[in-house]
C-alpha cells in the first residue's frame, strides 16, 4: 500500500448542513494515487490519534480530493475549524475501495446511509444515468450530497426516517423496487451496520453483487494497531481481518455484520 503524509492547502470549504462541512484540498499526488472508496487520515491539532475520513471525490485532472465529514468529538470538532488557505495535514490514500469495472455494463446502485452517503459518489459520477442513487438521512436538515448526486445524472432517491422530504422510512422498500426491475450489475453501499445487513440481504435475494464500505473507529490507519478488527468467511472459514488496511470495502456476501 502506497501512500503519502504530508500538509495540503484547503482551496475550497463549505458547511453542507449543521456540523457537517465539505474541504476540498490540493493535493496532486494524493489524488493521482487515490481510488474511490479509500480514505484519509486527518490530523487534529492537540491530539494524538488522527481522525478517519472517507474521500468523497477525487478530481485527478485538477489534483484534489475532497472530504466530507460530520463532527462527532472534539477531535473533528477541531479539523472544522480549519478555512481555506491553512494546512490539513493527512495520511492519505489508505485502505482498499470499491471494485468498480471500467466496463460499464448494466446499471449499479449505490445506497448510502448518513454520513456515509459521500464515498459513493464518484461512482455515480462513473455511471452517471445508469447509476441509481438511494440516499437516507434521518431528517430534512441532515441530506447532503442530494444535488451533487443529481449533476452526475443518477436517479436519486432520497428517503428520511421522519419523512419530512423525499420518501418517508428507511432505504429498504426503494431498494426493493429497484432490484425488482432487473439489469442491477452491482450494488455499492456505506451507512450504519442495520441498513448494510438490510442491502446485503436484499442484494443477495436478488443475486445481484453486492459491496459495503464499513464505519470502523481507528487507530493507526495502516493496520499496525488492529483496532479496527472485523470478520470475514472466506473458503468456509471466519478469518479476523482489519477495516483499514484489508478493507473499508468488503464483498457483501464475505463480511459478517
Amino acid at each position: 500500500m502506497s501512500f503519502y503524509c504530508s500538509s495540503y492547502p484547503i482551496v475550497e470549504k463549505k458547511a453542507l448542513a449543521g456540523g457537517i462541512y465539505s474541504f476540498t484540498l490540493k493535493c496532486p499526488e494524493v489524488a493521482n494515487a487515490a481510488s474511490v472508496g479509500q480514505f484519509v487520515q486527518i490530523k487534529a491539532e492537540g491530539y494524538t490519534l488522527r481522525r478517519p475520513i472517507s474521500i468523497c471525490s477525487i478530481d485527478k485532472e485538477n489534483g484534489t480530493i475532497r472530504l466530507v465529514f460530520e463532527v462527532r468529538g472534539k477531535g473533528t470538532d477541531k479539523i472544522s475549524e480549519l478555512n481555506r488557505g491553512d494546512l490539513m495535514d493527512i495520511i492519505a490514500p489508505l485502505g482498499n475501495g470499491f471494485t468498480v469495472p471500467a466496463k460499464k455494463d448494466g446499471r449499479v446502485i449505490v445506497v448510502g446511509g448518513g454520513i456515509g452517503t459521500p464515498p459513493l459518489l464518484d461512482i455515480a459520477n462513473m455511471y452517471g444515468e445508469n447509476c441509481t442513487a438511494i440516499l437516507g438521512f434521518r431528517s430534512f436538515d441532515k441530506v447532503i450530497l442530494d444535488k451533487d448526486y443529481a449533476l452526475s445524472g443518477a436517479k436519486v432517491i432520497v428517503c428520511t426516517d421522519d419523512g419530512s422530504t423525499g420518501v418517508g422510512g428507511t432505504i429498504a422498500q426503494p431498494l426493493a423496487d429497484e432490484l425488482a426491475k432487473g439489469g442491477v450489475a452491482a450494488v455499492y453501499a456505506c451507512g450504519p451496520t442495520p441498513m448494510l445487513k438490510a442491502v446485503v440481504a436484499a442484494a443477495k435475494d436478488a443475486g445481484v453483487y453486492s459491496e459495503v464500505s464499513l464505519e470502523q473507529r481507528m487507530g493507526c490507519g495502516v493496520g499496525a494497531c488492529v483496532v479496527c478488527a472485523c470478520t470475514v468467511v472466506r473458503d468456509g472459514k471466519e478469518q479476523v481481518l482489519r477495516v483499514c488496511k484489508d478493507g473499508p470495502v468488503f464483498s457483501g456476501e464475505e463480511v459478517v455484520l
